[in-house]
């Protein structure tokens, strides 16, 4: 009987969003919902199985770590991208990586749900009428401001949409963005310097590459106003961490809306928890029933494709 692991399913749906009788009687499923930092606790953990589903990236595979797991053949990740799975090294240790489709507007909600908590204050409002308080503070309305948009690929176009929905000036800048781009989208394209001293709200949406690794940092936020927010739901290291930090502290921008992390789980002494102008949500963008749901029936189907050795959506 082959053994399959299903990792890091911290919210207990894993066994719910899917049927998975669709495998068939021969499988032998354990789900873990806990997280292990230390590769030598996964390595002895995952040691017996032949399979292993994970959810993005919250386990990395380097090449130390698939060289420990003798008996892993098959690695089924949520989503067509994981750059935490060392794809070449699975090969030369004989595991196939195989991908789920991922719906494109749960992460872009999300970016504007830290925009919106951020702007009408609501956890500290929250937190004040739990307490006794009534209101105490201003919150900022929308319409007529900057919104800036750092990327126009899969994400930041519907994210672009809603600013202008709610009558934002849009503004847009990437590394590579273009003209052409911007005008499908009817969004300014503007420069680096720009996007940051004129956005009311910064938000990120990049892919993390060697290009994008610690793309944003003090220069960035220096030139940002000292009311302008900074919203990142695409991944940590794109921001250079300990500068947000400093900008945060030091006031010099009113605050962040953050999903994202250098390490997650975030640690829980980490100095982002105690700062009071920031929206902490735990690398949740992506968490819906939905994608969850299509996360995993389409795992199912990548296990049953793989069993009878014809393996579809296969990462190279």
């Amino acid at each position: 009987m082959k053994k399959l692991a299903i990792i890091d399913d911290y919210e207990h749906a894993a066994l719910e969003s899917a049927d998975w009788t669709a495998i068939g009687d021969d499988i032998e499923i354990t789900v873990f919902h806990d997280h292990l930092e230390d590769e030598d606790a996964v390595a002895e953990r995952l040691e017996p199985f032949e399979i292993v589903s994970v959810m993005r990236e919250r386990t990395p595979f380097p090449a130390s770590l698939l060289a420990r797991l003798p008996n892993l053949r098959l690695l089924v990740t949520s989503g067509m991208r994981n750059a935490s799975i060392d794809l070449e090294a699975a090969r030369n240790n004989g595991v196939v990586v195989t991908g789920t489709p991922i719906l494109p507007y749960p992460a872009a909600e999300h970016a504007w749900a830290l925009i919106i908590a951020l702007a009408k204050r609501m956890p500290a409002d929250d937190r004040n009428m739990r307490s006794g308080r009534w209101g105490d503070a201003l919150n900022v309305g929308l319409s007529g401001k900057t919104l800036g948009v750092i990327g126009l690929g899969r994400l930041g176009p519907r994210v672009a949409g809603i600013g202008q929905a709610f009558g934002m000036n849009v503004v847009a800048w990437s590394l590579n963005l273009t003209q052409a781009r911007c005008d499908e989208f009817a969004v300014r394209l503007v420069s680096r310097e720009e996007l940051f001293a004129a956005s009311d709200f910064v938000t990120v949406h990049l892919t993390l590459g060697d290009r994008s690794h610690g793309l944003i940092g003090a220069a960035d936020f220096a030139r940002m106003k000292p009311t302008a927010y900074f919203i990142n739901t695409s991944r940590g290291p794109i921001v250079q961490e300990a500068a947000l930090i400093d900008a945060l502290q030091s006031g010099s921008i009113a605050g962040a809306g953050l999903d994202v992390y250098d390490v997650e789980p975030l640690p829980a002494d980490h100095p982002l928890r105690s700062l009071p102008n920031t929206v902490l949500t735990p690398h949740t963008g992506y968490v819906t029933k939905e994608n969850y749901e299509l996360f995993f029936t389409s795992t199912v189907a990548d296990i049953r494709a793989w069993l009878d050795g014809e393996p579809v959506n296969v990462l190279t």
